[in-house]
């Protein structure tokens, strides 16, 4: 892990959000000046730290109203069927972000898709032709309470 200072979290915090936001807008939020708050942005952008810069959607806007959380789990636990599912998922563009979990199943799939029908094509044609596969349980998001895609790094 790398050593965040109290200014280096500051800019963080203020980066998650607004992206967009000029090196001089943080450097007066911060407390410094703009050359330092630059370096500062460019030395977290090395370290991984910040590893892209995205526009974030409103995927019911963009007609994607169906959010499914996917439990699978695989027949075998060997390590060909582990990097063969593993890259199937990572092919499939419905899949939003794909866990190796420990439980009752192997891995939590974040589905994104129009509708219903659009997820049954996607289980019939994508997800139950992977062999390696042995239980599917689909849980359908009713309604969104709260989502983030912010990380606290405060002390």
């Amino acid at each position: 892990m790398y050593s965040l200072d109290k200014k280096d979290r500051q800019i963080l915090q203020l980066l998650q959000q607004d992206a967009k936001a000029n090196i001089k807008e943080i450097a007066y939020q911060v407390g410094l000046s703009s050359t330092p708050v630059y370096e500062r942005i460019k030395r977290l952008e090395k370290k991984g730290i910040i590893s892209h810069y995205a526009a974030i959607l409103d995927r019911e806007k963009i007609g994607l109203e169906l959010l499914v959380f996917c439990q699978v789990s695989l027949q075998k636990h060997t390590k060909n069927h582990i990097a063969d599912f593993e890259q199937a998922v990572a092919q499939m563009h419905e899949v939003q972000e794909a866990y190796h979990i420990a439980g009752d199943f192997d891995y939590l799939l974040k589905i994104v898709i129009h509708d219903s029908k659009q997820y049954h094509n996607f289980l019939v044609d994508k997800l139950s032709r992977l062999d390696m596969i042995s239980n599917v349980q689909s849980n359908f998001v009713m309604f969104n309470t709260k989502e983030s895609r912010y990380y606290s790094v405060s002390d």
